[in-house]
């Protein structure tokens, strides 16, 4: 019997991770809820005035989104490792990294897409000019699957450590400061009428060279706390 192809094997792993995540889809709402709570208590941390808010947006939205997207990273391998699972995964007539890859990619569209969607309703909570709107989208666009990417190196290097949690957020945010900084800064730069594409040039590139590489890590990181 001739080995199942990439694409198959692709679409077998996403239809199992979107039927485990409808599953728990009330943890799945977690990040979003997270997100929301942030950016509502930031107007009672520092007034209401629209002009303050709106200076605060681009950074307090993406400290938001990225602080949600450290509540899914244990999970990202924690109940393959649990159930038997990733042993499995490593004995898959396919390369670990491409799973690996497939599983990323879940994890983004269930975890971080949404939270880009509802950017638009927090924006209007925090007076963001409109026509920073779509800057702002496309900086997360280009940086919540790199932070997906990196985060699921460090969950891979922590994946045989139990109650990683703490661990796990320690060693993945100086990863993503870069990240932030670039994010947050496009929009802030724009906002100032200064350059603001070579940011975004830098986290396209950065997210290029994690789809590369990123996958592979995380394959032998795992193939590592298994052994």
């Amino acid at each position: 019997m001739s080995a199942p192809s990439l694409w198959a094997v692709a679409r077998a792993q996403a239809r199992r991770d979107l039927r485990l995540v409808w599953r728990r889809r009330g943890d799945a709402a977690q990040p979003l809820l997270f997100a929301l709570m942030v950016v509502a208590l930031f107007p009672l941390a520092v007034g209401s005035e629209p002009a303050q808010l709106a200076r605060i947006a681009p950074g307090v939205l993406w400290v938001a989104v990225l602080l949600a997207g450290l509540l899914t990273l244990d999970t990202l391998y924690r109940g393959d490792l649990e159930d038997g699972s990733l042993e499995q995964m490593l004995l898959a007539p396919v390369p670990l990294a491409w799973l690996v890859a497939v599983r990323v990619a879940v994890h983004w569209a269930t975890s971080a897409l949404p939270l880009v969607l509802l950017v638009p309703l927090l924006a209007e909570l925090l007076f963001l000019p409109g026509e920073l709107l779509p800057l702002l989208l496309v900086s997360l666009l280009l940086g919540t699957p790199l932070l997906s990417l990196l985060g699921a190196v460090v969950a891979a290097l922590t994946v045989g450590i139990r109650r990683s949690g703490m661990l796990l957020a320690l060693l993945a945010l100086p990863l993503f400061l870069p990240v932030l900084v670039f994010g947050a800064g496009s929009v802030m730069a724009a906002a100032q009428g200064l350059p603001w594409a070579g940011a975004l040039l830098l986290l396209a590139a950065g997210l290029v060279l994690c789809l590369v590489l990123a996958p592979l890590a995380a394959a032998a990181a795992i193939r590592i706390a298994l052994t």
